[in-house]
């Protein structure tokens, strides 16, 4: 299992690509090594990159190909999220998309198209380039202006994924969405985000998917939540050696007292290793925002495992303690238990949704099971269950 960060520049956030320092983002990626880290996730705001349809910065593109030989230098691979409208709580589209939806509007999509052509020119043979990532959370941008049925984010995803195999065969491609297509019909369907791409990437923060509303923050309700994602999206698995990415795990001092956080780390990072398949953990993120940045949501300023001067914090040195075990030989709980689900049950629409059947996963921990997820149109195919080595089904009630 790989262990690395979504990278925030401690000097400028992601600003850094108009007002760069080579320095100083040397200085960050040699602190994210130390800690043990072998990757990191970086974010090309889009209206830096392309403000105009058919103009691409190339100063831009020049420094997303410094940092990836900054990151060489540090020793660090490098999944680079492209089409970021939405990040660190904010939109950033550029002005050009007025009018246009991303994902159904042909000129948005060529535009698109063209912005990967580029990047991918200058960079999708450097060694550290690992793959792209279509966009971070895009899901969001769905619900703010640019809405898409799942068929229409399906096909989406599917020319998009396609075009940057054909850009750069091989590499990891990924759509980097956050949890909502999972817990909720809507958007990307979970059909597509276990079959497209490299792998499934999962996004399983506590406070977004509305965790933290129903139980403590030390219970398995929060602890177990990248296992449930993990074991949900192998239920969709059509492959059974796909692996799943917990792309986007994090946590705040707004949400739980400062102490606790290298506890919640910890029995995180545990209940993940209990699963088979993991290629990897990217915790968000690496630095504080810089105070001298205003209006970020608060919790924003403290996400980081590194301060602005790269110290590391008491819940990055409880992690880079983990380090050597997590990327060592798992020896992962046996799931020969699997909770049956119905395609229908996954559509709650409860406060939070997607939350019904959740809870029985959350149940079972707490009775000493590691159950898988099996779906309830594949619960009679024998030869599946035996390849995944279940032997018990448990149903609803």
């Amino acid at each position: 299992m790989r262990i690395g960060v979504n990278y925030i520049p401690s000097k400028n956030w992601w600003f850094s690509w108009v007002d760069w320092d080579r320095n100083s983002i040397a200085e960050d990626l040699d602190a994210i090594a130390n800690l043990g880290m072998d990757h990191i996730r970086v974010h090309c705001l889009w209206p830096i990159f392309q403000p105009n349809p058919t103009y691409v910065s190339s100063t831009a593109v020049a420094r997303l190909v410094e940092l990836l030989e900054l990151a060489d230098l540090a020793g660090l691979d490098v999944e680079v999220a492209v089409l970021d409208g939405w990040l660190s709580g904010f939109n950033f589209l550029p002005a050009w998309l007025e009018g246009l939806n991303i994902f159904t509007g042909r000129a948005a999509i060529d535009a698109e198209k063209v912005l990967f052509e580029v990047i991918a020119r200058s960079i999708a043979h450097h060694p550290r380039f690992l793959g792209f990532d279509l966009g971070n959370e895009l899901g969001v941008v769905m619900m703010k202006g640019h809405p898409a049925t799942s068929t229409e984010a399906d096909a989406w995803q599917a020319e998009l994924m396609g075009h940057c195999n054909e850009l750069a065969p091989g590499k990891l491609h990924v759509n980097g969405v956050d949890h909502n297509h999972w817990f909720r019909d809507f958007g990307f369907s979970r059909e597509a985000l276990a079959t497209q791409g490299a792998l499934t990437s999962l996004h399983t923060w506590i406070e977004f998917t509305g965790a933290r509303k129903l139980f403590p923050h030390s219970d398995v309700g929060c602890t177990h939540l990248p296992e449930y994602a993990i074991e949900l999206a192998k239920a969709f698995h059509l492959d059974n050696d796909r692996k799943v990415w917990i792309q986007e795990i994090g946590a705040s001092a707004e949400w739980m007292p400062k102490e606790d956080l290298p506890g919640y780390a910890e029995a995180t990072l545990k209940s993940i290793q209990s699963c088979t398949g993991v290629w990897a953990v990217t915790w968000w993120c690496s630095h504080d925002l810089p105070d001298h940045l205003s209006g970020f949501h608060p919790l924003e300023y403290d996400l980081g495992l590194l301060d602005g001067q790269n110290h590391p914090k008491p819940m990055a040195l409880r992690i880079a303690g983990m380090v050597s075990d997590l990327r060592g030989p798992t020896d992962p709980q046996s799931r020969n238990e699997a909770l049956v689900v119905a395609r229908g049950a996954l559509a709650d629409q409860g406060d939070p949704p997607g939350w019904a059947f959740a809870r029985q996963f959350m149940d079972s921990i707490r009775g000493g099971s590691n159950p898988a997820i099996v779906l309830e149109d594949r619960a009679q195919d024998e030869a599946y269950l035996r390849k995944r080595g279940i032997s018990k089904l448990i149903w609803p009630n």
